[in-house]
Order: C-alpha cells, then sequence, then structure tokens
C-alpha cells in the first residue's frame, strides 16, 4: 500500500522534476529547433502532440492494470489509482484532439478528417467520457467501479489499433515517427529529436505529478465519506 509520506516525497520530487523541465523544452522547441523546411513554425505543435498521445496510452495503461487489479483484489487503491489514471488520461486526449487539428489544417487543408488515426482516437476519447460519466451518475461505488474497470479494459484495446492503424489502413495521418518499426525515432535530426525526448520526459513528469493529486483526492474524499457515514 502506498502511504501518504510516500506519495507526498514522490509528488514533490515529480513537482521539482517537471518545473525544470518544461523551461527547458520550450527553450529547445522554440529557440534550439530549427523551422521545418515543409512546415514552418507549425511543426512545433509535433512536440505537444506526441508526448499528449503518448500520455493517452500510458494512462490506460495503468488505469486498465489497475482495473484489473481492483477486479482480482477488490482493493479500493487499485480503484481509485485506475480512476486517477483514466481522468487525467483524459484532458491529454482532449489536448490530442486539439493539437492535431492544429496541425492538419496546414498540412491537409481542414481541421478534421475521418482518417482512421483520427477516428480510433475520437473512439477513445468517447470511452473515457462513458468513463467519467459512469463514476459520476453510478452511486454504488463497488458498481461503478467493476462497470469501469471493464469500460478501462475496452478503451486499452483501442489503444494499440490506435498506434497501428496508420499502417493498417493508410490514410492521410503520417506513419509513426517515434514508434515505428524502424527504431525510436528513426530519421528525426538530432536537434529535433533532443527536443522531442525532453518534451516527452517533461510530460511525463507532470503526468505523474497530475496523478498522484488526483489519486490522494479520491483516497481523501473517500476517508471523509468514510468518517461521515460512521459517524452517522
Amino acid at each position: 500500500m502506498i502511504t501518504k509520506d510516500t506519495l507526498s516525497r514522490s509528488q514533490n520530487a515529480l513537482t521539482v522534476l517537471a518545473a525544470i523541465g518544461f523551461p527547458v523544452s520550450l527553450y529547445l522547441i522554440f529557440v534550439a529547433t530549427p523551422l521545418d523546411a515543409g512546415l514552418g513554425f507549425t511543426q512545433k505543435i509535433f512536440y505537444f502532440h506526441v508526448p499528449c498521445a503518448w500520455i493517452t496510452y500510458l494512462a490506460f495503461f495503468i488505469g486498465s492494470g489497475s482495473g484489473v487489479a481492483y477486479l482480482s483484489k477488490r482493493s479500493r487503491h487499485w480503484d481509485h489509482l485506475a480512476h486517477a489514471s483514466i481522468e487525467v488520461g483524459t484532458v491529454f486526449t482532449t489536448l490530442v484532439l486539439v493539437t492535431g487539428p492544429l496541425w492538419a489544417r496546414p498540412a491537409w487543408g481542414a481541421y478534421w478528417v475521418w482518417d482512421a488515426r483520427l477516428t480510433t482516437t475520437f473512439v477513445l476519447w468517447l470511452i473515457e467520457i462513458a468513463y467519467l460519466l459512469l463514476r459520476e451518475f453510478v452511486e454504488e461505488p463497488e458498481k461503478a467501479a467493476r462497470f469501469c474497470a471493464v469500460l478501462g479494459l475496452l478503451g486499452a484495446l483501442d489503444v494499440p489499433v490506435i498506434h497501428f492503424s496508420v499502417v493498417l489502413w493508410r490514410g492521410l495521418h503520417p506513419e509513426a515517427v517515434v514508434l515505428s518499426q524502424r527504431g525510436f525515432a528513426s530519421g528525426l535530426p538530432a536537434d529535433f529529436l533532443m527536443a522531442l525526448v525532453v518534451s516527452l520526459a517533461t510530460f511525463t513528469l507532470l503526468f505523474g505529478v497530475m496523478l498522484s493529486l488526483r489519486y490522494r483526492i479520491l483516497r481523501a474524499a473517500e476517508q471523509i465519506n468514510d468518517l461521515r457515514y460512521g459517524a452517522g
């Protein structure tokens, strides 16, 4: 079981590292990295879009895994972790759906097309919204936890479909650059790669901070409810 002191120390460390990482990332993205020959300044969105997509994957990996652990052990710790991860992940999936069209407009001439990658990502976002609605409107915590664990697994199945959609169904979306069959970030110039790696690390740290905060809030809310109903 994660203790309060462990959470506090981890959260503080992640916060400090993220606070250092963001100005470094912004310097690398906007100062050290040259403009792309094809897309110009629009290419800078890449350094935000890709980390948000990575966090979307990571959030569902943690959320679905914690959901399975909850179904197996019936521990509220795992349910809180699943809930926190999917909820925070929804923020990053939303950012993916915002930054993607900002890049698409100059690249494709339209903010949105029903490309396989875009469509499957939108489906994942709908699953996340359904997950949060279940949490909000199902009154029995145990029932909500079970339903959401199953829904989290459904969302996790969509993640590999999203990633490999550019291979399975060739559309407008470019092939994967970061995790491709040719290796990690194959073909990226060194300065582009450095900016991307630092941005990925910084966004991962930010996710860790947000996940820790949301987990602690959910635990505190449960303890307050236990005291309230116990006193009643």
